[in-house]
């Protein structure tokens, strides 16, 4: 299993793991054959039929079974061993997938694998930090910047999604022997992390540390989450000490001596105005741009035109109060659009994204170079830059404007009761398969369930706006191109690549019940930016 670039002790890690694999599915069956022997009196008379079919299955299947639990790791390893930091500059764009009409017993199975995760999760989380450490340093990653672990617990549901495959049952049996197998698969994995933990130190290697503050009480915080926070700058400026906003040398920021060059210009400007709130305005505005500028969401070749408008925007707060009334200005609006509408499509080879900025820099060079800064010219940039992402929404619907007729054709087959094509394996042409039996499905697991669910968010998003959704086992950020005058069809796009999915109704309502569906909003980088800033000045309070 060793490749090329793989050192030896991570090769002999994952060899390790791999030779243990088989023996791992065989103790995770017993244990959901037992599950299903223990609750099997507690059925209905169909759900112990379908139990009892499931158990004389895994039985008889359950030597091929444990193969392809161990082939599906081993096919899954080299992928996540391989799996870059950042997105490289010249990766090539993502395949375009065909485009997928997703219905209620795809979005079954996502749900099913990420309560299966979660479950995992939550019962060796103390494993699995500790296990992360141990294999950062096996690749270098003395700073745990990311989970480098290919064993990770997504890992090992996929494969045992796999290895259920194997049984010549339907969908509904197959995650029968999935839901079984939960509580015995988090457990077993808990105790594989943990002896896999106790190897590696054997073996001599020194675990890495964590850059990363790790939360009490088993706190987590995602690292995604959007903020919409509108701060009160108008009142930190007020309150701000005149010694910070006096710009003198001696001046401390985060308890060290301001990081000239950079500062030298606002220090210049600060002396040329003679009162004290302007001193205060240029302070704060100033400190805001230096945290949106270390925010390390905000993409690097966002920060370079964000930082451009750091001098100009000194310039407006002394010629518009406005500025520092509301994080709602057209200043800080035309920032936070740029930044996110950059950051919903990574790839920077994607020729929408270049045009983006192209725009964005062009935008940019205007203000910088106005001597008279007033509201007005921010308010004509975001202007410019709603008109262009306008231009690139009906660019990117003409592109699918015939997956877009052919979904048209089956919102209306739907609509006059005829059922389309099943998309189980993504596919709109897929021939019919089995889906998952109603009863034997868990949260809202029929249309009508799904449909008696809150359907104010669906009927809220409107084409162009984004959302987090899990799609084919990954997150990713989805735009809404298109959806049914009867509102059974709705067609995003991913932000990363050319794929697009269709996607029935009722299948959103059941993936927003289950999380795994959420609309995005603008994050207010100057909500983080000022919230940081008030950290700084109060440590430095305190200092003094």
């Amino acid at each position: 299993m060793a490749g090329p670039s793989m050192s030896p002790a991570l090769a002999q890690y994952v060899d390790d793991e791999l030779l243990r694999a088989p023996l791992l599915f065989d103790q995770v069956v017993e244990g959901a054959l037992d599950h299903g022997r223990h609750a099997r009196s507690a059925m209905s008379i169909f759900e112990r039929n379908a139990a009892d079919d499931t158990m004389r299955a895994v039985d008889a299947a359950r030597g091929r079974m444990a193969e392809r639990y161990a082939q599906s790791l081993r096919e899954q390893v080299p992928a996540e061993l391989a799996k870059p930091d950042p997105p490289a500059a010249n990766a090539p764009a993502a395949r375009p997938l065909a485009l997928a009409l997703v219905e209620e017993d795809t979005v079954a199975l996502e749900v099913e694998q990420s309560h299966l995760v979660e479950l995992v999760k939550s019962t060796a989380e103390q494993e699995l930090r500790e296990l992360a450490t141990y294999v950062a340093a096996l690749v270098g990653d003395m700073d745990v910047a990311r989970d480098h672990n290919p064993f990770r617990p997504e890992v090992h549901v996929r494969a045992l999604w796999a290895a259920a495959q194997v049984l010549p049952l339907s969908r509904g049996h197959q995650m029968i022997l999935m839901r079984w197998a939960a509580a015995a698969l988090a457990q077993l994995l808990r105790q594989s992390y943990a002896a896999a933990c106790s190897r590696l130190e054997e073996m001599g290697v020194e675990p890495a540390n964590y850059r990363t503050v790790i939360l009490a009480s088993g706190a987590r915080r995602s690292r995604s989450v959007e903020t919409t926070f509108s701060p009160d700058l108008r009142r930190m400026r007020e309150t701000m000490p005149a010694r910070l906003a006096d710009a003198m040398p001696g001046l401390t920021y985060q308890g060290q001596q301001a990081p000239a060059p950079r500062r030298d210009g606002w220090r210049d400007l600060a002396r040329s105005v003679g009162t004290r709130a302007d001193r205060q305005s240029i302070e704060l505005v100033s400190r805001l741009f230096d945290a949106m500028n270390a925010d390390d969401r905000v993409p690097a070749d966002v920060k370079l035109l964000v930082t451009r408008l750091h001098g100009p925007a000194m310039r407006l707060a002394l010629r518009d109060p406005g500025v520092l009334d509301k994080g709602e200005h057209p200043l800080w609006c035309f920032v936070h659009l740029l930044a996110y509408e950059a950051e919903m499509a990574p790839d920077v080879a994607d020729p929408e994204r270049r045009r983006l900025l192209r725009l964005g820099q062009a935008l940019v060079d205007q203000l910088a170079a106005q001597t008279d800064q007033r509201g007005a010219l921010y308010r004509h940039a975001l202007q410019r830059l709603e008109v262009f992402l306008h231009q690139r929404l009906a660019r990117r619907c003409a592109a699918v404007a015939t997956q877009i007729g052919a979904m048209q054709k089956v919102e209306a087959r739907l609509d006059t009761g005829t059922p389309p094509p099943s998309s189980f394996d993504g596919l709109l042409d897929a021939p019919v398969m089995d889906t998952v039996p109603a009863e034997l499905m868990r949260d809202a697991g029929d249309g009508a369930a799904a449909e008696r669910g809150d359907a104010s968010w669906l009927d809220g998003l409107r084409a162009g706006q984004w959302a987090r959704l899990m799609l084919q086992g990954r997150w990713v950020a989805a735009q809404l191109l298109w959806r049914g005058e009867k509102r059974q069809i709705w067609i995003f796009g991913d932000g990363a690549s050319d794929a697009t999915w269709a996607i029935r109704r009722n299948a959103l309502l059941m993936m927003h019940a289950a999380g795994l569906a959420k609309s995005l909003k603008v994050r207010s980088l100057v909500g983080s930016a000022a919230a940081r800033v008030q950290e700084e000045v109060a440590a430095s309070l305190v200092a003094s």
